[in-house]
């Protein structure tokens, strides 16, 4: 067919170069979905973090220092603390349990011949899911 006067042909993409922008549109969405993927599970992860710092919080009285290796639910640690009467509390209280891990004490004393407080340091592991470090410190004056 011969084009007439007023039609111009234009230059068209070919088929190779159609190709190439869909490849790199391809990898850049895929890259894209990566990262958003990638995001979503670490803002999960720090949610669920958060939300067992929280309930670490139980576990935390100075009570806990007795129960090295010991996996305690904090309805156990905190029976004789509060006076819980709601059944719907006890089993939540019941459901939340952490196992304990106590290292030996520490004790830091100031430098010699510098008057200062000395302190006792009990570091808390309570490992499960979420595992976590507390550290009590007590501070004391001679």
């Amino acid at each position: 067919m011969i084009p007439k006067k007023d039609q111009i042909l234009r230059p068209a993409f070919t088929i190779i170069e159609i190709l190439i922008s869909v490849i790199i549109i391809s990898v850049s969405i895929i890259y894209v979905l990566k990262l958003h993927t990638s995001n979503a599970k670490q803002i999960v992860y720090i949610s669920e973090r958060n939300k067992r710092s929280l309930e670490d919080s139980l576990y935390l009285t100075l009570k806990t220092l007795k129960h090295h290796q010991q996996t305690k639910t904090a309805e156990e640690l905190l029976i004789r603390e509060f006076n819980i009467k709601e059944s719907q509390s006890r089993e939540i209280l019941k459901n939340n349990s952490r196992s304990i891990y106590i290292p030996e004490e520490e004790y830091i004393y100031p430098p010699p011949d510098i008057p200062g407080p000395t302190a006792t340091v009990n570091e808390v592991k309570l490992k499960g899911k979420h595992s976590s470090i507390y550290w009590h410190v007590k501070i004391t004056r001679f």
